[in-house]
């Protein structure tokens, strides 16, 4: 009996029961709603022999970017393996990509997905995948056009069809297309009002135009969407705290952290790297943070071994330790990551030379006071996207360079930079505030 996924895709199972499993497994990927694990495993022992169940475990394991969780997916990839030989070539090739994934290669691993969809356009699997790795590689043309590639093959009344618009429009507002963005976000949200994606798309737009005060009515129109058992939660959450930080608001923001970020709420690397950026970003500010920097390193698994798998991560895990002060451990940080980095090879690699090297080497100096030193080397790195994440995850180079200037006596170079910000945000009170620390 041969059967096929919701959106017309063959499977090799003839299972119901693991098919049915799997799809609501992917909805969770997609949607963040609940953890996919034990529909996967549910799937698994439906169907032993079907590769497919086994190779989405281990790729959701692996798009956690979790160095701890690596060891766990290869294992699972290991007993997939010879299942190929009854996988269709679809299914095949997930585990070919996930095989590059699993030993660094993000990049190719991308491209191999990219090649599935150009064959199965409405492999949601492969579209997902393929474009968390395009994030968290900071590939905005390839969020863009790899959805623009396979919409025309999808309609309105496809389940899923408001994710994959939600996909599209944080591709748009990546590539500063934001008007289009935010009616793409919108339509998603009329589809289907539980799309955290695209809330977080136009989210992001509100937040690259200075939109602050919209910003906070829209966290806020949505939050029983995204309040409360949705994995992307935290990253909302730090949303909202840029919105309040952008109207010099530190008591929301810091209630924004308190309830969505916290040291005890966070679970993995991804929720700690926004803890982080927010607090490096509130302590720039002027904010007291101190005793959040102490908790936030507490319980942040930093052992040397797990450093090198991602710059962009790594840079995160360095300001947490640089914020709470603990600057012989940061020092022993730079040295893993770079080092592991170097060893591992693989996509890290590159990035970890050409951007992770001076970023972490300007970003000591700064937590040291040499800011002048600091700003030589942050300066050529603000605009570099390859070390992944977003425009507004990167603008915390903008804002250190800022700190820098004004605390450092730059202030020719820091009003430049201000100028060029005031173009996107005009006078929002945070400009303000930056100008006048400036100008003193």
């Amino acid at each position: 009996m041969s059967l096929r996924d919701a959106l017309g895709n063959a499977v090799s199972t003839a299972s119901r029961d693991a098919l049915a499993a799997s799809e609501t497994a992917l909805w969770q990927m997609m949607s963040f709603y609940g953890t996919p694990i034990d529909e996967l495993d549910a799937a698994i022992a439906a169907d032993p022999a079907w590769l497919l169940a086994r190779a989405m475990k281990a790729g959701f394991l692996l798009s956690l970017t979790e160095a701890s969780l690596v060891a766990d997916a290869k294992a699972v990839l290991a007993a997939a393996e010879p299942l190929a030989a009854r996988a269709n070539e679809r299914e095949a090739a997930h585990l070919g990509a996930l095989q590059r994934l699993a030993h660094g290669d993000w990049s190719g691993a991308a491209e191999d997905w990219g090649a599935i969809l150009r064959d199965h356009p409405r492999d949601a699997l492969a579209l997902q995948w393929a474009l968390l790795f395009d994030f968290y590689r900071g590939d905005a043309e390839a969020l863009r056009e790899r959805v623009a590639r396979v919409l025309p093959q999808w309609t309105a009344e496809d389940a899923l069809h408001p994710y994959v618009l939600g996909h599209l429009a944080f591709g748009l507002e990546e590539s500063h297309r934001y008007g289009e963005a935010e009616a793409v976000g919108r339509q998603a949200l009329a589809e289907e009002p539980r799309v955290p994606w695209a809330i977080h798309a136009v989210a992001h737009v509100m937040e690259m135009q200075g939109r602050h005060d919209e910003g906070v009515h829209w966290m806020g129109r949505w939050r029983p969407q995204w309040g409360t058992g949705n994995g992307f939660a935290g990253h909302l959450g730090w949303h909202e705290a840029l919105f309040a930080l952008e109207a010099r608001d530190h008591a929301r923001a810091l209630a924004a952290f308190d309830a969505y970020l916290n040291a005890e709420a966070n679970e993995i690397t991804l929720q700690r790297v926004d803890s982080a950026s927010l607090l490096w970003r509130l302590a720039l500010h002027g904010a007291d943070v101190a005793e959040r920097w102490r908790r936030l390193v507490a319980g942040w698994p930093l052992d040397d071994a797990l450093a090198g798998q991602s710059t962009f991560n790594d840079v995160h895990a360095l300001l947490a330790l640089l914020g709470a002060g603990e600057l012989g451990r940061a020092d022993a940080w730079v040295r893993a990551s770079l080092g592991n980095a170097e060893r591992g090879g693989a996509w890290n690699r590159e990035v970890s030379r050409d951007i992770g090297a001076p970023l972490m080497r300007g970003l000591v100096d700064f937590a040291l006071g040499r800011y002048a030193a600091a700003a030589e080397e942050i300066e050529p790195l603000r605009a570099t996207r390859r070390w992944g994440g977003s425009h507004a995850q990167r603008d915390v180079l903008d804002q250190t360079l800022l700190a820098a200037a004004a605390r450092g006596g730059l202030h020719a170079a820091g009003r430049a930079l201000l100028a060029e910000r005031m173009l996107a945000k005009a006078h929002t009170p945070l400009s303000e505030w930056w100008a006048a620390a400036l100008a003193s």
